[in-house]
């Protein structure tokens, strides 16, 4: 036994999973969607969690996905597998956008889209109030938490300007050093091992 099993067993860190917080990918988790990936828990119940993935970037800007929208320079990110044709948004505006569901401090999901388009029409909107997401994670009940058992995901917090930070494809691995000890190890560990 050469050690390396117990580097990459996973602690109980504690935090259990809920809404606002969030799930970041152990450095072995395979797939377009969550390799490496750090995702907001915007809702989680008995019946099952759902998120969006806060550091995979499509390199789209929103006027190229959505259409009749008026310019705008935020970009869009995968927000997970299931319905990648519709297009999700987090916010930090609730007092312009109705029916908007509040995550946790002041961070919102989705609202009211026409009063979101005339907002960004009307030039109310600054990017780092609003991201885009083209598709959501999705559990069904209890999935989420057998992924947690089998140490495919640690539960973590970010802060809203953390969450809300466009440039962050280094998340995963800033989120991972954040939390110190062996996980701060796994954020310098290569994507593929055997190239090195």
């Amino acid at each position: 036994m050469d050690g390396t099993d117990d580097l990459f067993r996973m602690e109980n860190n504690n935090i259990i999973p809920g809404k606002g917080k969030v799930l970041i990918a152990e450095p072995f988790l395979e797939g377009r969607y969550f390799s490496r990936s750090v995702v907001l828990l915007t809702e989680f119940s008995d019946e099952g969690a759902v998120g969006f993935v806060l550091n995979k970037p499509v390199n789209l800007n929103v006027n190229e996905v959505l259409i009749n929208i008026a310019h705008f320079d935020g970009d869009v990110f995968i927000g997970g597998p299931v319905d990648t044709n519709r297009v999700y948004y987090i916010h930090t505006i609730p007092e312009l956008i109705p029916q908007s569901i509040h995550i946790y401090d002041n961070l919102y999901w989705g609202g009211d889209f026409a009063i979101l388009k005339e907002l960004i029409s009307l030039k109310k909107i600054e990017v780092h109030q609003v991201r885009f997401f083209a598709g959501y994670s999705g559990w069904s009940a209890g999935q989420l938490e057998d992924e947690i058992k089998e140490n495919s995901w640690l539960v973590s917090q970010l802060d809203v300007k953390d969450v809300m930070n466009c440039n962050n494809e280094k998340l995963w691995e800033r989120s991972l050093r954040k939390m110190g000890g062996r996980y701060k190890m796994w954020s310098n560990f290569p994507e593929n091992p055997g190239l090195n």
